[in-house]
């Protein structure tokens, strides 16, 4: 597959290890963080094995992505492979005690920031007929829980903007997956709780989560299939995890 792949939140978890991944097989990567000098530090492990770009930004920055996306210059200008990766939780609480800032956070990030990195990057994909747009969804889209409030509606979107991507580029030659991890032990909780490494890690205590490479190997496998081949949602969990039952609350009389 020719052309380039451009990763959101690359600094950490899912990003950085697609981003190894991808360079392993030589890919052209333009990688998107907030973290410069964490961009630096990656780019610096993967020169010898990919040509590497580094863009430091915030997704939330509608002009900024748009400006990156738009002045990149060969090898990274036609951009294959798109990996919506940016996205965070904030909190645990519930939705009558949640921090408004939180939630809009998430949503900016979550939401907004898919929407502007997307919208980024179709014009060209649809022009050359070719491409592949990768968002990383969640369980939490589809099964909600205690406390997932906003972050699972931000991530049912995902869900439903792949599926009307899909139908809106039907024709276009460009494909659209959505990937949905359950627990995955990466920092994840530790921005979730505020940098409380021991809730972080209260979170994976007693199983085995999955990994940033488990779902790296799955964002690569899918952006290897055929271009008559697309693999619309692939929900994924730790054998650990199932779901739960229903919650009653009973009244004792």
């Amino acid at each position: 597959m020719a052309g380039s792949v451009v990763i959101t939140g690359a600094s950490s978890g899912f990003g950085q290890a697609s981003a190894k991944m991808f360079a392993d097989r030589g890919y052209p990567l333009v990688l998107i963080a907030r973290r410069m000098e964490r961009l630096v530090d990656l780019k610096a492990s993967l020169d010898a094995k990919a040509p590497v770009h580094i863009v430091c930004l915030d997704v939330q920055d509608r002009d900024a992505v748009q400006d990156a996306i738009t002045k990149l210059s060969p090898p990274f200008d036609e951009v294959r492979v798109l990996i919506n990766n940016a996205g965070l939780a904030l909190g645990l609480g519930g939705a009558d005690t949640a921090d408004l800032d939180d939630w809009e956070a998430m949503v900016d990030t979550n939401v907004k920031g898919l929407m502007y990195c997307t919208r980024a990057v179709l014009p060209g994909m649809v022009a050359r007929q070719s491409g592949i747009i990768i968002n990383l969804g969640s369980v939490a889209g589809r099964w909600p829980y205690p406390g997932g409030n906003v972050y699972g509606g931000t991530k049912a979107f995902v869900q439903q903007f792949s599926r009307n991507l899909r139908a809106d580029l039907q024709g276009k030659g460009v494909r659209v997956s959505c990937i949905e991890p359950g627990m995955c032990e990466t920092e994840f909780s530790k921005v979730r709780f505020g940098g409380d490494e021991t809730k972080a890690d209260a979170v994976y205590q007693g199983m085995k989560p999955l990994s940033a490479e488990d779902i790296a190997e799955v964002i690569f496998w899918v952006a290897e299939r055929p271009a008559h081949v697309n693999v619309n949602e692939i929900e994924l969990m730790p054998t650990a995890q199932a779901w739960s039952p229903f919650a009653v609350d009973r009244l004792l009389e």
